[in-house]
């Protein structure tokens, strides 16, 4: 994994040398009413900034796209050109060969995991690659002529993403755990109410269990670390030390905490008793939600961005819920996951205001409330928020608020932000595969969470001698 991540960041650094000597053209930049800066090119080419997006499928991609073509209408002088990945890793493996030909791009769009690797990242001069939001903007209200919107961020995702009280990214396609509910099922067995706790989950699994025409299974949820981090959050656990990595660098995880092995336990246990489907695959979105949908199991622990998805797939009352919690600790908060947009520096000022004005055109209130409605990622702004009740959204799709009062109701501490950690994704993927073996190979909690813990610091280490 450290040899992965030195190729991202020598990856990344190419792009940034090859994006710093890109000559867009001298710029015109006047005062505006209100202490607002404008920059517009003052020749007649067209400005191209290339927006590279690991979205591939035709409605998230496609949006994506609308929009684009939308600000191109706008801002004739702009080209915004989306280009198409598949996920993160297969936008990351283009940029190599987007480099050798000398056309990389001039925003990223990055998973949460992501962040400190990508703070992390400089160029061959030991500059940072990318360009704070916050810096960029440099307390404008307009650029080019749409409202900067960051004030109006969300504030589980505004704080995620402040490092050093600094907006690095703008938030695009934010989520959160959630858990969706065959009422028809709960019902037949004298639920009326989604489970909210684990002892409340393990009362419904016993009573659809007794049904004589119910499920083979009661809940399931993928095998991926991103819901072992949200319990730790719902429990007030760190993941790691220096408060999450949010007060200094994170030098060391957690991985035999209480809140870690109080949840591992509890998976376990519902395996052990035939309530929990395994689906037999690591990260396996699919499969899990393919049993809910087929009525394989009455309850689904799943992200809040496919919440539109599940409201016109299901043939049964889908009833989202929060993600059930530990009864036996008080709840401190759930967490987001999701991407953001990054900003490459070195662009000149015309290209750098374009894609400043993009990015906030992109999450204006309009446009996020419909990305909202399309997905189920939650509106990134409280404008779109607002504006998504006043046009009665909510009481039409009660589904679609859940995840939005969840991380509302989070208390704003280091456990429920979320971890900023070197090497996040190898320690992610350490995590799945320690309850990949608890699960199918019926090892001890403790024991193997040990191991796992040991490896997870290791490769925290190593990163921390190369980066810190």
């Amino acid at each position: 994994m450290k040899v992965r991540i030195i190729a991202l960041l020598a990856v990344i650094a190419l792009i940034a040398a090859a994006c710093g000597g890109d000559d867009s053209g001298d710029t015109d930049t006047t005062a505006a009413p209100g202490g607002t800066d404008t920059t517009a090119p003052s020749g007649g080419d067209v400005i191209d900034i290339d927006f590279w997006v690991a979205f591939s499928d035709e409605a998230r991609l496609g949006f994506a796209e609308d929009r684009a073509a939308d600000f191109n209408a706008k801002h004739p002088e702009y080209n915004i050109k989306v280009t198409s990945f598949a996920s993160y890793n297969d936008a990351f493996d283009a940029a190599v060969l987007a480099v050798d030909s000398g056309d990389p791009p001039g925003m990223i769009h990055f998973f949460e995991a992501a962040t400190r690797q990508a703070l992390d990242a400089v160029d061959n001069a030991g500059n940072p690659i990318f360009k704070s939001v916050t810096e960029a903007i440099a307390g404008r209200t307009e650029i080019l002529g749409e409202p900067v919107v960051l004030d109006s961020v969300v504030s589980a995702a505004r704080d995620y993403y402040t490092v050093d009280g600094s907006f690095y990214s703008m938030p695009w396609n934010t989520s959160t755990t959630v858990m969706f509910n065959n009422m028809d099922i709960l019902n037949a067995a004298g639920i009326t109410e989604p489970p909210a706790t684990w002892g409340e989950v393990e009362t419904a699994c016993e009573a659809i269990a007794a049904l004589a025409d119910g499920p083979d299974g009661c809940i399931t949820w993928p095998n991926h670390s991103w819901f072992v981090e949200q319990s730790l959050g719902q429990q007030g656990e760190l993941l790691g030390n220096a408060d999450n990595g949010r007060s200094d660098r994170a030098t060391e995880v957690f991985l035999e905490s209480d809140g870690m092995l109080n949840y591992l336990n509890w998976w376990k246990g519902l395996s052990d008793d035939g309530y929990y489907t395994y689906t037999g695959l690591q990260r396996d979105w699919d499969g899990t939600s393919n049993a809910y949908l087929a009525g394989e199991v009455a309850m689904l622990v799943y992200s809040s961005s496919d919440t539109t998805f599940f409201d016109e797939s299901a043939t049964f009352t889908n009833q989202a819920s929060f993600m059930p919690r530990n009864e036996a600790v008080p709840y401190v908060g759930n967490l987001i996951g999701g991407a953001t947009i990054w900003m490459l520096d070195g662009m000149d000022t015309a290209t750098e205001d374009g894609a400043l004005a993009f990015m906030n055109f992109f999450s204006n209130p309009d446009n996020a409330a419909d990305w909202h409605q399309l997905t189920g990622y939650v509106p990134i702004t409280e404008d779109a928020v607002s504006l998504l009740e006043d046009e009665g959204w909510y009481a039409e799709s009660p589904n679609s608020k859940v995840a939005s009062d969840q991380l509302a109701a989070a208390q704003n501490t280091p456990a429920s932000l979320g971890a900023l950690l070197g090497n996040f994704v190898g320690i992610r993927d350490i995590i799945t595969i320690a309850i990949e073996d608890i699960l199918v190979n019926d090892l001890d909690v403790a024991t193997r969470m040990a191991q796992a813990n040991a490896e997870a610091n290791q490769s925290l280490t190593e990163y921390e001698l190369l980066f810190g």
